[in-house]
């Protein structure tokens, strides 16, 4: 059911992509090392759910869950407060709070994931 639906962090993950091969993407691969695993949900956490690595250490982006082992932080979002985090519309320390935003894994990690490590969206 939700590869029926197009997600609006789909296109987002895709500019990521791009973003991680420039100078600037590797600069955020040096500086943050991490690997992030997103798992993002049409409308209800945990449910019809997405899920894309971001992998700061080897600077990329992949649908599907990680297969490294474990990655350092998890991160589930519906569709909508994702895109909201990623753009820099909510920090991403109160989508945490507002249950927005549930978060596995390390918390050290998950603080450095950042509207800062997305590309400046440009039109969307």
């Amino acid at each position: 059911m939700a590869n029926s639906t197009q997600l609006k962090s789909d296109a987002l993950l895709e500019q990521m992509k791009l973003h991680l091969s420039t100078d600037a993407g590797k600069e955020i691969t040096k500086k943050v090392g991490l690997v992030y695993q997103i798992n993002i949900a049409p409308k209800k956490i945990g449910f019809n759910e997405e899920i894309y690595v971001v992998d700061l250490k080897k600077g990329e982006v992949k649908k599907g869950p990680y297969e490294g082992g474990k990655p350092d932080a998890t991160f589930s979002f519906t569709d909508e407060d994702f895109f909201k985090v990623a753009t820099g519309k909510m920090n991403p320390q109160i989508a945490f709070m507002r249950g927005a935003m549930k978060v596995k894994g390390s918390l050290s990690a998950a603080q450095k994931f950042t509207p800062d490590i997305f590309p400046k969206p440009s039109k969307m």
